[in-house]
C-alpha cells in the first residue's frame, strides 16, 4: 500500500541530543498541532548517548513520529538526505536538534512559502554563538557563498529553511553540501526569498562544529560551483586551461628560438630552462584537453545512465490535442 502523503514533514538530524530532543518535541508539537497533517522524522547519526531509546520512546506515544537511525555518525547532510529522501509531506521543513532554532518561526515561513516561493530561508540575525569561533567564519563563508554562486542570501548555514518538496526532488546531496541546497535549486530555476528568524542559545548538550569547518565549506564551494557552471560542459574548464599552458608553451617556445638563433647567449639548448619549460607546458596542454574529453563523456554516461536530463522544466502549456498526439 502507498504510503499516505501529509502536508508538512519537519526533519531534524541530530547526534548524541538526549537532553534537547523531547522540550523540542514538544515545541514542534505545540506550533502544528491542529494546523497542518504533519509528521517529525528524527534521524538518529549514529548517536552513542541515550538519544535513541528517546526517540523510541517518543515513537510508541505518537504516530507523527519516525524515527531513522543510523548505523554510524555520517554527518549531518547524509542524515539530512535520509529524511528528505523518506519524507512524505508536501512541504519539507529540516530543523537542528540543538534547540537554537525556533519551531514558532515555522508558521509565518509556511506563509511566505505559499506566496509564490520554493525555498524560504531562515536568516539568524542575531546569533547566539561565540564570535571567534562561529560567527566570523560563518559571515566569511556566507559572503564567500553569495558572491561565488550569484545567490544573495545573508545566512546559508541556517538548518531552518522551507522547502517545496519538487525543490528537493532534484538535488542531490553529498560531502557538506546541505547548506547549498537554495544556490543548487536557483540554478535550477527556483524562486528563493529569505525571512529574519529568531537563534536562541545552546542550553544542553555542546556544539559539534567548529573553526575546521569552514576548510570543508571551502572545498564543498568549490565542487558547488564547477556542477553549477560546468556540470554539462567540463571540456569548457579543462580546454580553457589547456589553452593558458598551450599559449604559455607558445611563448617560452619563441624565447627559446630567439635565444637559439638571435641572441649571443651560449647556454646549451639541453641546459636551457626555458625548453624545460616549454616541454613542461606542452605536455600539461595535452593533459589538460584529454582530461576535459573524459570528462565530457563522463557527464554523457552520468546523465544516460540515471536518466537525468540536462534541464529542469517548470511548466508545459499545450492542448489536449498536442498532447495525446
Amino acid at each position: 500500500m502507498e504510503a499516505q502523503s501529509c502536508e508538512v514533514s519537519i526533519v531534524v538530524p541530530l547526534f548524541d541530543e538526549q537532553k534537547n530532543i523531547e522540550p523540542l518535541y514538544n515545541e514542534i508539537k505545540d506550533v502544528i498541532e491542529g494546523k497542518y497533517s504533519y509528521e517529525i522524522i528524527f534521524i538518529d547519526d549514529g548517536s552513542t548517548d541515550g538519544s535513541y531509546e528517546i526517540l523510541s520512546r517518543l515513537y510508541r506515544a505518537d504516530n507523527h513520529i519516525r524515527v531513522i537511525r543510523f548505523r554510524k555518525n555520517f554527518g549531518q547532510t547524509a542524515a539530512m538526505s535520509a529524511g528528505f529522501d523518506h519524507s512524505r509531506g508536501r512541504i519539507i521543513i529540516p530543523l537542528d536538534a540543538d534547540r537554537q532554532n525556533d519551531p514558532a518561526d515555522i508558521p509565518a515561513m509556511i506563509d511566505k512559502l505559499r506566496q509564490g516561493y520554493d525555498i524560504v530561508s531562515g536568516w539568524r540575525k542575531k546569533r547566539h554563538d561565540k564570535a571567534l569561533t562561529r560567527r566570523l567564519p560563518s559571515k566569511t563563508a556566507n559572503w564567500l557563498i553569495a558572491e561565488i554562486t550569484g545567490v544573495k542570501l545573508h545566512d546559508f548555514g541556517c538548518t531552518l529553511k522551507v522547502y517545496r518538496r519538487e525543490v528537493l526532488d532534484e538535488t542531490k546531496l553529498y560531502g557538506e553540501m546541505h547548506r547549498f541546497i537554495p544556490a543548487l535549486a536557483s540554478w535550477s530555476g527556483a524562486h528563493i526569498c529569505e525571512m529574519v528568524v529568531n537563534h536562541r542559545p545552546r542550553t544542553a548538550g555542546r556544539a559539534k562544529y567548529g573553526l575546521g569547518r569552514t576548510l570543508k565549506v571551502i572545498l564543498d564551494l568549490i565542487t558547488v560551483k564547477f556542477l553549477g557552471s560546468f556540470s554539462t560542459k567540463p571540456i569548457y574548464v579543462f580546454g580553457g586551461l589547456g589553452l593558458i599552458t598551450a599559449i604559455g608553451a607558445f611563448l617560452s617556445g619563441l624565447a627559446v628560438l630567439y635565444q637559439k638563433f638571435f641572441s649571443n647567449s651560449h647556454l646549451a639548448m639541453n641546459r636551457n630552462p626555458l625548453l624545460v619549460l616549454t616541454a613542461m607546458l606542452i605536455t600539461t596542454t595535452i593533459q589538460f584537453i584529454l582530461m576535459g574529453l573524459l570528462a565530457e563523456i563522463l557527464v554523457r554516461t552520468y546523465h544516460e545512465s540515471q536518466n537525468r536530463s540536462t534541464y529542469v522544466i517548470r511548466d508545459i502549456l499545450e492542448s489536449s490535442e498536442n498532447a495525446n498526439e
